[in-house]
C-alpha cells in the first residue's frame, strides 16, 4: 500500500439524497482502511453510510443546496476539524451538483480545504448532458444523435426521425424535483409519452434531450474511470465492462468486471487532454456494432459509483490517487487486475429478476461487493432494512395506482399504437 499523510483528512460531499449511494461507502471504507479520517456529508444522519466504522463523522446536508449554503456548510465543517489538524483537509464530491457547486466555491475554500483545479465552465461543459453533446461535436467524438427540442411538437418530430423507442435526458438532472416521479434519463417508445415528458419541462428545471437509442448488452457498454493529477497525467485509469444495469440498458452499473479495451482508453484519455481536465472522473461508452464506434454517452466529473471496482492489488484507486496526489506524495502506478468485478447486491437482484436469463461469473479471479464487507457489517444491514422498507412502499404505491385506475394487479394496460414503434418498425433489443 502507498505511503499517506494521514494528517490529512478527507470530507466526502454527497448533495443528492439517494441513500443507496454505494459509492459514497467505498469512499469511506477505501480511505478509512488506509488511515485516513474520514467525514461526509449525507443526505441525513440515518443514512446507511453513516453506520460504516471506517465514518468519524457524518453532517446532514443542507436542506435547500446552494453554493452559498454549502460553503457554510463545509466552513463549519473545516472549524471542527482544526481542533485535531491544522492541515487542510481533501473535499471529494460524489455527485454532479456538488462538483459544480465546490468549484464555484473554489475561492471561498482555499486555504480550509484541497480541491483539483477545475472551473465551474469546464465541468458543466461535460455534466450538463446539452453541453456535452455540443463538446463532443467540437472535439469530433463519437455520441449518439442528439435532438433539442422546444415545443412538444418539435419533440415528437424528433423523436420519430431519431426512430423510436428513444433515449429521453433532462440536461442537469440534478435539478430534478423530489417526488416528482422524473428520471434523469428514461426509454420512451411512443409519440405520447415523448409530449407529455416534454411538457414537464418546467418542472424538471432544464431543458430535455432526446437522443438515438445504441442497442446495449455486456459486450458494447464499457467504462473509463481515471484520476488526472496536477500536472495533468493520467497515471490511475482503467476501463469496464458493465455486464448488468439497472434500471437495464439506461442505468447505473449493478455488475462490472474490470477489462482491457484499448479503443475506449485511447479515446478518454484524448479528451481529458483536449479539455484539460484535472481530477477524478467518470465516462460511460457504448459500442455501435453498425459502425464500429465507441460513442461517449455520459461524462461525471467526480467519481463514479463504482470506482472501487479498479482497486489494484496494492489498493490503489482514484479517491486514494487523489489524496496523494494533492497532498503532495508520488501517485504509483496502477496496476491493472483484469477479471475482477463489482457487484451491488441491491441492483444486481433487481437486474436479475428483470432479465433472469443472463448470466454472470460473480467473483471470478477476485472482486468486491458494494455493501457487504466483512470488516465493516454495519451498512450492509443498514441498506437491508432500508431497502426492505424502500421495496414495500413503492409496492404499496403501485397497488394504490393500480386501484385507482381500476385495474386489479397483474392486468395488462392498454398497448401502444403500432406507431410508436417508430418509422423502421424496429424496437428495443433490451
Amino acid at each position: 500500500m502507498p505511503s499517506f499523510d494521514t494528517s490529512v483528512p478527507a470530507v466526502l460531499v454527497r448533495l443528492d439524497r439517494n441513500p443507496f449511494h454505494h459509492g459514497t461507502l467505498g469512499a469511506v471504507r477505501s480511505l478509512g482502511r488506509a488511515g485516513i479520517p474520514v467525514h461526509a456529508v449525507v443526505e441525513s444522519l440515518s443514512s446507511p453510510v453513516v453506520r460504516s466504522r471506517y465514518l468519524r463523522g457524518a453532517h446532514p446536508r443542507p436542506t435547500a443546496p446552494s453554493p452559498a449554503e454549502l460553503t457554510r456548510l463545509l466552513l463549519r465543517v473545516a472549524e471542527e476539524l482544526s481542533g485535531t489538524t491544522s492541515r487542510p483537509a481533501l473535499l471529494i464530491p460524489l455527485d454532479d451538483i456538488t462538483a459544480l457547486y465546490l468549484a464555484e466555491c473554489r475561492p471561498e475554500l482555499a486555504g480550509r480545504f484541497l480541491l483539483p483545479d477545475q472551473s465551474p465552465e469546464q465541468l458543466a461543459r461535460v455534466a450538463d448532458k446539452a453541453q456535452l453533446a455540443e463538446t463532443c461535436r467540437a472535439l469530433g467524438l463519437p455520441h449518439p444523435r442528439t435532438e433539442l427540442p422546444t415545443s412538444a411538437d418539435e419533440a415528437a418530430a424528433m423523436a420519430w426521425r431519431l426512430g423510436l423507442p428513444v433515449i429521453a435526458k433532462w440536461s442537469r438532472p440534478w435539478l430534478l424535483p423530489a417526488g416528482g416521479g422524473l428520471r434523469s434519463t428514461t426509454i420512451v417508445g411512443s409519440l405520447a409519452q415523448v409530449r407529455e415528458l416534454y411538457t414537464r419541462t418546467p418542472q424538471a428545471g432544464s431543458r430535455l434531450l432526446l437522443q438515438e437509442l445504441l442497442p446495449a448488452g455486456p459486450e458494447l457498454d464499457w467504462f473509463f474511470h481515471g484520476y488526472v493529477d496536477s500536472a495533468g497525467h493520467c497515471s490511475t485509469g482503467a476501463t469496464g465492462r458493465k455486464e448488468r444495469s439497472w434500471p437495464d440498458g439506461a442505468g447505473l452499473t449493478a455488475v462490472g468486471r474490470w477489462a482491457a479495451n484499448p479503443a475506449v482508453d485511447t479515446l478518454a484519455r484524448e479528451m481529458l487532454s483536449a479539455l484539460r481536465y484535472r481530477g477524478v472522473c467518470d465516462l460511460d461508452f457504448r459500442l455501435d456494432r453498425a459502425t464500429g464506434a465507441y460513442h461517449l454517452l455520459d461524462f461525471n466529473p467526480r467519481p463514479g459509483a463504482q470506482f472501487r471496482l479498479f482497486a489494484d492489488r496494492d489498493g490503489l484507486d482514484v479517491v486514494r490517487a487523489m489524496h496523494l496526489d494533492l497532498t503532495g506524495r508520488a501517485v504509483p502506478v496502477h496496476l491493472p487486475a483484469y477479471g475482477r468485478r463489482f457487484v451491488v447486491e441491491n441492483y444486481a437482484a433487481l437486474s436479475h429478476l428483470a432479465s433472469p436469463g443472463r448470466r454472470y461469473a460473480a467473483r471470478r479471479r477476485g472482486g468486491e461487493t458494494a455493501w457487504f464487507a466483512a470488516d465493516d457489517l454495519g451498512p450492509a444491514l443498514a441498506m437491508l432494512r432500508s431497502w426492505c422498507v424502500h421495496a414495500l412502499r413503492r409496492g404499496l404505491l403501485t397497488l394504490r395506482r393500480l386501484l385507482r385506475a381500476g385495474r386489479p394487479p397483474g392486468r395488462p394496460g392498454p398497448t401502444a399504437p403500432p406507431a410508436a414503434r417508430g418509422p423502421s418498425g424496429r424496437v428495443n433489443p433490451r
